[in-house]
């Protein structure tokens, strides 16, 4: 992504993130963090789609927007059959990346050249496939962004040939906290050695909770620039931080303690990708939909129904006629918002959405945000799923927000 200052279309990155006055404290953060945000940050997305799909429950003529992000979530929702998808992104990585993974669908000739690409992403042979099958069908400015060189030098796609899931923002992060696990002696892919979740939980308690409990490490989750690693800008290290008395190292603790021990590690890739930093290999390989065998073919079917835009929601939403859109999903980007933005957001919303309609967000602590954020006149159109976010929020395998919530469009 081209640098900050210089990158118009950007700006409204800078306007989602910075609050606070240029020399304060916490507008220097706000400011870190937009610049940290400049490149790819999720190689991977990190929200549930198992969960989304469930919570989203997709029909045959439904209009789905959501925000990019890694892209994977995109594809997912295609095995449900909706009738089109426009993701939507501010991060011009994210946007390169989405559209790599259409191309890719579209042209690489078979499953299994797919999974290569996407799934073990550390092969020489996904080279060959972009050059071959991929990059004729890019448009220049994706094209241009992978075949670029990042800050080491490299060209960017060369990182599906050394592991594209140890890069960007949170695989660094990810990469940082086994080099500090590792300083005490723990290397984080031992639990990927146990066979039940009853053996998850020892090691989890044994060898990686203690981790938690060291001084330096206290210090260094205190900090927030720290979670900028996870996307975390400092108004939602703020909310998060606020979900526990003994502060954010407890609550990171507690986060890691479900991702580790929740699930059976054959059903969690969310799991393999922290401890192992990839999927796993050969038939155990714990995947997201739209790399299992089983739905490649409606991936491929359906894929000329996705529509990847460089643009802000609000924006879009505003483009958009009245009463034309079906389900929404949010990602946690509200974490991030003013009230100001929240209103301009759900009046977006409200307008646009046909009856029964849905939405879908997370958020780094537990509760829905928009009571007392969002006016009344607006919120009192939808009805909050609250039970049923309790139960998703629950299941969501990724395990790092406090909160899953649903809200259905009464009309």
């Amino acid at each position: 992504m081209a640098s900050l200052a210089k990158a118009p279309k950007n700006r409204a990155v800078r306007d989602a993130v910075h609050r606070h006055e240029h020399l304060s404290k916490q507008g220097l953060l706000e400011r870190a963090f937009s610049f940290a945000f400049r490149g790819l940050v999720y190689a991977q997305i990190w929200e549930d789609p198992e969960v989304d799909l469930e919570a989203l429950a997709i029909s045959p003529d439904c209009h789905v927007v959501t925000i990019a992000s890694g892209g994977c979530n995109v594809l997912s929702y295609l095995t449900a059959n909706p009738a089109a998808i426009t993701a939507v992104d501010l991060n011009t990585a994210h946007i390169a990346l989405g559209k790599l993974k259409l191309a890719a669908a579209r042209h690489l000739p078979d499953h299994a050249a797919f999974h290569r690409f996407f799934g073990e992403a550390n092969r020489p042979d996904n080279i060959d496939a972009y050059r071959k099958y991929v990059a004729p069908h890019l448009d220049e400015t994706s094209r241009r962004y992978w075949e670029g060189r990042g800050l080491i030098g490299k060209r960017r796609i060369s990182g599906f040939s050394k592991g594209f899931y140890k890069r960007g923002l949170l695989g660094g992060f990810i990469g940082a906290a086994h080099l500090v696990a590792k300083l005490y002696g723990i290397d984080p892919r031992i639990i990927l050695q146990a066979k039940t979740i009853e053996e998850q939980r020892e090691i989890f308690e044994t060898k990686l909770a203690p981790v938690f409990d060291k001084k330096f490490v206290r210090w260094l989750t205190d900090q927030p620039a720290s979670l900028f690693g996870l996307g975390i800008p400092p108004a939602q290290y703020v909310a998060l931080a606020g979900d526990d008395p003994e502060g954010i190292s407890a609550v990171l603790k507690q986060r890691l303690e479900k991702l580790a021990c929740d699930f059976a590690l054959a059903d969690n890739y969310f799991a393999w990708q922290a401890f192992g930093r990839g999927y796993g290999e050969g038939p155990a390989a714990s995947l997201p939909p739209y790399l299992k065998p089983a739905n490649y073919q409606a991936v491929v079917d359906r894929v000329d129904r996705v529509e990847v835009r460089h643009a802000n929601m609000c924006d879009y939403l505003e483009s958009m006629p009245d009463g034309s859109l079906d389900r929404y999903i949010l990602l946690d980007a509200q974490d991030w918002m003013t009230d100001e933005v929240l209103t301009r957001l759900w009046t977006g919303i409200t307008r646009t959405a046909r009856p029964g309609a849905r939405v879908l967000f997370r958020t780094a602590a537990a509760p829905t945000l928009l009571p007392g954020r969002v006016p009344d006149a607006i919120l009192d159109r939808w009805e909050y799923r609250a039970e049923e976010s309790l139960d998703y929020t629950r299941r969501d395998r990724s395990a790092i927000y406090g909160g899953v919530h649903l809200y259905v469009f009464q009309g």
